[in-house]
């Protein structure tokens, strides 16, 4: 790509064309659509339940499932920012995205991102509090402190890509900026610039990096601890329930972190494009297609919530049904 060609820096004319999965053939776009919408749609009911089972059910107005709403949510909104405009790529063949609209799918991706690891911190440190520190957990976790807990990180993350957001806005770029990706991710913007990408890829590692590594230092040092505690209870029924409160939790951290993982081997590997961007692809939608699968098998109450929520709405139907039929 040359640089005469280039704008002087980004501006509202550019126009952003992803190019999707570069080897797909145009005759499996159909069939890649709907496996995306079937994903999508069980991301949007899984986590939609949760919410709806947490909220609706008095017995789960505990700190725990506060931030496992917390958590759906973001999985709701990140797939949100992308999973559409890659629906439409597959299903109308529609790449285009304008400048804006690129750089704001940019920004909502990264920072829900980056507020999923940081709600999983504050998930370990309320496993850890609820394990060491038993008899101080009503006090150390109050409404207020949890709403605070949980700003926090929804704040944190999404001010930390703004630097990167805004520097990459700057750069140089056609007319028609074409990326090899399905969406706006950062290192593909970049890679579509005709500026110099080396500050923009250093800085967006770095973040990355922070964002990724802090939190699961955090998450690990929380585990060690609460290890620690649970192997001094003596009996084993003791250790098996506390070990039982972290199971959902430990499950949601690991595909998290799985997740990145395959992004991240797929970039650095010398692969093909196409796997770089299947990974990509992966790490967006892999966490939150899985994490109310997670809770919903392996959590008890959250179970038993849904399964009452679901039992009353076929009830009523039939109640509706059968008054109509009468």
């Amino acid at each position: 790509m040359e640089n005469i060609a280039c704008n002087g820096s980004g501006d509202s004319q550019t126009s952003f064309y992803l190019i999707g999965i570069p080897s797909l053939q145009k005759s499996l776009f159909l069939p890649v659509f709907f496996i995306f919408l079937l994903l999508y749609l069980l991301i949007l009911v899984g986590n939609t339940l949760i919410l709806v089972a947490v909220v609706a059910e008095p017995s789960l107005h505990k700190p725990m499932y506060f931030f496992l709403i917390n958590l759906s949510a973001l999985d709701i909104f990140s797939t949100t920012t992308t999973v559409p405009k890659l629906l439409a790529l597959f299903l109308l063949e529609d790449h285009f995205l304008s400048f804006p609209a690129c750089f704001l799918q940019m920004y909502l991706f990264h920072g829900f991102n980056c507020s999923e690891a940081f709600i999983l911190v504050v998930m370990a440190y309320d496993r850890y509090v609820a394990i060491c520190c038993p008899l101080h957990y009503p006090v150390h976790m109050t409404p207020q402190t949890n709403t605070a807990l949980a700003a926090s990180a929804w704040i944190t993350a999404l001010l930390l890509p703004i630097p990167a957001v805004v520097q990459t806005s700057h750069m140089a770029f056609d007319n028609i900026a074409y990326i090899y990706h399905c969406f706006c991710d950062h290192l593909a913007v970049v890679q579509a610039s005709c500026s110099d990408t080396s500050p923009q890829t250093l800085m967006g590692f770095c973040i990355a990096m922070v964002v990724s590594f802090l939190p699961l230092i955090l998450v690990l040092l929380s585990y060690v601890r609460i290890l620690i505690s649970v192997l001094r209870i003596n009996s084993k029924e003791g250790r098996s329930k506390a070990f039982s409160t972290c199971s959902s939790h430990l499950l949601v951290v690991g595909t998290y972190y799985s997740s990145i993982a395959i992004a991240y081997v797929a970039y650095r590997a010398d692969l093909a494009l196409d796997f770089h961007i299947v990974g990509n692809v992966v790490f967006a939608i892999l966490t939150p297609v899985l994490n109310p699968i997670i809770y919903t098998l392996r959590n008890k109450d959250v179970k038993a919530a849904i399964t009452k929520i679901i039992y009353i709405k076929i009830q009523a139907v039939i109640g509706i049904l059968t008054f109509k039929s009468s």
